[in-house]
């Protein structure tokens, strides 16, 4: 009888666990669908609209060209030239704002007077929406009346006022410049929570070994902060990757396509030029870059979460 019992029940527990799994996949199934319908179906929708030649103000011209629109971004000038602005941005802006980051996050975990006003003061830049932001440093660099011009010409350091957003050389540094301003407050509020994790214990030991604070650095805080540094680089590469709202508020794109990135340029084909095929593969291909940064800093954190 006990054995006759011990081999029924692995069967009724197999039944169980088969039950608690179905429930689980019922209980996912609603969020599954809204994320299938809200994301998963514009992507392939955006997909086979970039196969067809589709200009609104030619409906009647509407077919099917295959990989075509992307032979023809592939020898666009233009395209290439929207690239390498992204990527160059997305470089030197997440570069920046990391260092940046790394110095504020630790600047914030320091106890001293007035420890929550410093925290405050140093978040109020990612809390102004992004297009206020773009507008404020748009008038900051206005070539008749902005703000950097003016103590500029005060300490001397120029003879004459500077078109920053008008000139070629300086429009790309300026935009860097003010989206490094408004998002390393992010950066720094996501290494601050990896820096409170980190045991006091840890850098007490270090000094009574003989480390200086440089070498605790590179010994503690930065080893032991590098998932936190790779989830920051993951939302912040992805965003700036896809930058849109900043650039196209203070310099449109200009001038002469300097400031061109590939967002620009793809809402420039799609809602000026209303060229759909050409436009929808812009943001394929936009989205293939997104996805291979996100899988690359996927498997850097896995491999760190391992060791």
């Amino acid at each position: 009888m006990i054995e006759q019992k011990n081999l029924t029940s692995p069967t009724k527990q197999s039944k169980f666990q088969l039950s608690e799994a179905t429930l689980g996949y019922i209980l996912v199934a609603p969020a599954l669908l809204c994320i299938i319908a809200i994301a998963l179906y514009p992507v392939l929708n955006t997909f086979k609209l970039s196969l067809y030649y589709m200009k609104l103000q030619l409906p009647g011209l509407t077919h099917f060209v295959g990989l075509q629109n992307y032979g023809t971004l592939f020898s666009d000038s233009r395209f290439w030239s929207a690239t390498l602005n992204t990527v160059f941005f997305t470089v030197v802006s997440v570069a920046l704002e990391l260092v940046l980051g790394m110095v504020m996050a630790l600047l914030m975990n320091k106890k001293f007077k007035g420890t929550g006003l410093v925290r405050a003061a140093m978040l109020i830049p990612w809390a102004i929406p992004t297009v206020i932001s773009a507008l404020m440093w748009k008038f900051i660099y206005n070539d008749q009346f902005g703000v950097l011009n003016d103590i500029l010409m005060k300490i001397g350091l120029i003879s004459s006022y500077k078109a920053w957003l008008g000139n070629p050389s300086s429009a790309m540094s300026a935009a860097i410049f003010a989206d490094v301003w408004k998002t390393a407050p992010f950066m720094a509020l996501l290494l601050l929570a990896g820096l409170q994790n980190i045991s006091h214990d840890l850098y007490e030991a270090a000094k009574v070994d003989g480390a200086g604070s440089i070498r605790q650095f590179f010994s503690i805080t930065l080893p032991l902060l590098k998932p936190i540094i790779l989830v920051a680089l993951i939302f912040r590469t992805l965003d700036a990757f896809r930058v849109f709202d900043l650039i196209f508020v203070m310099t449109g794109g200009g001038p002469g396509n300097s400031t061109e990135t590939l967002s620009i340029y793809a809402y420039k084909t799609l809602f000026r030029n209303l060229d759909f095929g050409i436009g929808s593969a812009i943001a394929v291909i936009i989205f293939i870059f997104v996805f291979i940064f996100a899988i690359f800093y996927i498997k850097l954190l896995d491999k760190n979460i391992l060791k």
